[in-house]
């Protein structure tokens, strides 16, 4: 029998590491589908793993499981939450976040509560909430410095940076930018959560190459030029199972070529963020083409913007 909440009524299965290493394990594999296919290609799976996952908390489990339980069946939520947000699908995206939290509150673990007030965060700032964003990175901020985590500390002051970008606020932008990468470094070599893995050297050139591109848009087109190597640098570090991340940086700089003008090469990366994105399971990296679209735009009656135009308004209509 299960109640409302979805937890099994049946009580007294006991509930073991061994348990906990299978969830867990699980999570990354299907983490792994994520990042490389897109959101599409695991959601499913992901819900369907959920009520045996919640399962386990009705379960009788030693008090030192308990924490690492709680927590993986929250990351699991998160996962959900992400997923579902890659799909276009916010509000069920909310409703797993919201219950990653709770279930991360009650593991006591801080480093995964920053890590889901980050994703929230990006829901917004992705839907143009950029205040609701800035809020949700703020309480992740909290978290962060209550795990001592200078990993997620740099993960949302990044972000922070890239939503005041979006304001227009270059101080703001480039300051909260700078702290990224101090503390950034400063995390160099220690233990990495498996929320927070995907975070590396790459994903921080990412994110100045994105803080940048957005200035482009947002203020003046000479502030993408700055962006430019960082996004170069990204897109050579993604190893191949970051397809998502390597489409939505190669669209970055993309954009930024087209802003400056530089059309010909805005066509001939526009093309491989395109092939990348029709391969994707991902309508949320097809959202993002919209900013490229709009910089070719700018260029009527150039056959290189019109091509790109084209391609992207072709796989739009794909319906994929």
């Amino acid at each position: 029998m299960t109640g409302s909440d979805g937890r099994d009524e049946r009580q007294g299965t006991r509930v073991g590491l061994a348990d906990v290493r299978q969830l867990e394990d699980g999570i990354a594999e299907l983490r792994a589908l994520d990042y490389r296919y897109g959101g599409g290609s695991c959601r499913v799976a992901v819900e369907a793993r959920l009520p045996a996952a919640v399962a386990l908390l009705d379960g009788v489990a030693k008090t030192v499981v308990l924490a690492r339980l709680y927590t993986a069946v929250a990351d699991l939520y998160n996962l959900a939450g992400w997923t579902n947000f890659d799909q276009d699908r916010p509000v069920a995206a909310l409703e797993g976040f919201a219950r990653a939290l709770e279930l991360a509150i009650e593991a006591g673990n801080d480093d995964l509560q920053a890590n889901i007030r980050y994703r929230v965060g990006r829901l917004h700032l992705h839907y143009g909430a950029v205040d609701a964003a800035l809020v949700e990175f703020a309480r992740g901020r909290e978290a962060a410095l209550a795990a001592h985590s200078k990993l997620a500390q740099a993960i949302l002051s990044a972000n922070q940076a890239w939503a005041h970008a979006k304001k227009a606020d270059v101080t703001g932008a480039l300051t909260y930018l700078r702290r990224a990468r101090q503390e950034f470094a400063e995390a160099e070599g220690s233990e990495r959560a498996p929320w927070a893995a995907f975070f590396g050297a790459t994903d921080m050139a990412a994110m100045v190459g994105t803080v940048h591109g957005e200035l482009a848009q947002m203020v003046d087109i000479r502030h993408g030029r700055g962006g430019i190597p960082a996004l170069v640098e990204a897109i050579g570090g993604y190893p191949l199972g970051m397809t998502r991340s390597r489409s939505l940086t190669l669209i970055w700089l993309a954009t930024v070529h087209a802003l400056n003008g530089d059309l010909d090469v805005a066509t001939t990366v526009g093309e491989e963020a395109v092939e990348l994105a029709w391969a994707l399971r991902s309508p949320r990296v097809r959202q993002r083409l919209h900013s490229l679209s709009a910089a070719a735009r700018r260029f009527s009656g150039n056959a290189d913007a019109q091509e790109i135009v084209d391609r992207i308004d072709d796989l739009g209509q794909s319906g994929r």
